[in-house]
């Protein structure tokens, strides 16, 4: 019998602790279907509105030093690759919207910046560390997930880019 019930608490422990990774977005999920405000407008934009394309979800704050290396590289490679199906959505996690506007003066971009400043959506997608971003394919999984950002980063993500915008 007390074997009985410790493998029932084993069970239990293994099903609840898997059920708090579960909400991870990993690699081969399907993306959190978002629906947030444009930074600059407050305009609803959702991630449906990019199906058929291949999206990089950029998430940053003002504060973060990285993101002031990536953020003209992407808008770089954003304009090289857009007219293929690819879209950039940065999405801003600073709770004053000001300090996000004026990060955007000092680098401005051409691409989509929404605003998630309680972090609902970055909680959703398990962001932690300043960028993180996900690639997600055509068909809305996401095929790659980005910690941190370097100058020679965009080399391969560019790579990892022109291969799923090649895929039908």
């Amino acid at each position: 019998m007390k074997a009985i019930k410790l493998n029932t608490i084993a069970f239990m422990l293994l099903t609840s602790a898997s059920c708090f990774t579960a909400n991870a977005t990993e690699v081969g999920q399907a993306a959190p279907q978002f629906t947030l405000p444009t930074l600059l407008q407050d305009k609803p934009t959702t991630l449906k509105q990019f199906a058929g394309k291949v999206v990089y979800v950029d998430f940053w704050a003002s504060w973060c030093a990285p993101c002031r290396t990536s953020f003209p590289l992407l808008n770089k490679l954003h304009e090289k690759l857009k007219a293929q199906g690819f879209e950039v959505v940065a999405i801003n996690l600073d709770e004053e919207k000001a300090n996000a506007e004026k990060f955007l003066q000092e680098y401005p971009v051409s691409f989509t910046v929404l605003r998630d400043a309680k972090g609902e959506w970055a909680d959703q997608f398990v962001v932690e560390s300043m960028p993180t971003s996900f690639i997600i394919d055509k068909q809305g999984v996401v095929q790659n997930i980005h910690h941190g950002f370097t100058t020679d980063d965009i080399k391969d993500l560019e790579e990892k880019i022109t291969k799923l915008l090649a895929q039908k």
